[in-house]
């Protein structure tokens, strides 16, 4: 599995292209902004993307899904309970993002669902809290977790409909049962292991 990260938009949110790297199928995980560069390397590198997956509604992660929905016909993925969000409700909330085009959200999914992109198993988890719909995706020892987990962090919940006893709930029942050695990527900073955030995390004693 090959993991590339690329840093979007006004708030360098974290957007994943993951390829299977036996059968140059991949995915993408919440393009928040100018796609040309990831456009250029699934061209240029013969990938064929299945999907574009959305950990939640707000609109730096999802303000370039649009351009790379129509470039190559990928489906897009969101929970249900975001859906407010993504058709214009993020914009409301974050106004800077008011020219962002809207897209059609193809394939609702929710806790345990199972995608498969070439031989990589995707496995949703439900880490509603920063939004109501927030969702995390396994991946083998990977886990993308948007904004509700970061490195010695997690997720803002000031927002409309931010919860932080749900977000904390969901984090420690869906993503700190995972195995320590699993990688954590975030949507901002750098990435971290399920293990650390056990150990060093304050928000999670």
């Amino acid at each position: 599995m090959i993991v590339k990260t690329y840093e979007m938009g006004y708030f360098q949110t974290n957007c994943y292209l993951v390829v299977d790297d036996e059968t140059n199928e991949a995915f993408c995980v919440d393009p928040g902004g100018d796609t040309t560069e990831l456009i250029e390397d699934i061209r240029s590198m013969n990938f064929n993307l299945r999907y574009i997956i959305l950990t939640h509604g707000h609109a730096d992660h999802i303000a370039g899904v649009k351009k790379l929905k129509d470039e190559t016909g990928a489906l897009v993925v969101a929970h249900k309970r975001d859906s407010y969000l993504i058709e214009g409700g993020t914009i409301e909330l974050i106004p800077i993002y008011s020219n962002m085009k809207l897209f059609d959200v193809d394939l609702y999914v929710e806790q345990q669902n199972v995608l498969k992109v070439g031989n990589l198993e995707l496995k949703i988890l439900e880490t509603p809290g920063h939004t109501p719909g927030g969702i995390s995706i396994l991946v083998g020892d990977s886990v993308f977790t948007g904004d509700a987990l970061f490195r010695g962090s997690i997720g803002r919940t000031d927002f409309p409909n931010g919860n932080k006893d749900e977000l904390i709930k969901s984090i420690k029942e869906n993503l700190l049962v995972l195995d320590d050695k699993t990688k954590v990527y975030p949507g901002h900073g750098i990435y971290t292991t399920v293990g650390l955030e056990k150990r060093f995390n304050p928000f999670l004693k």
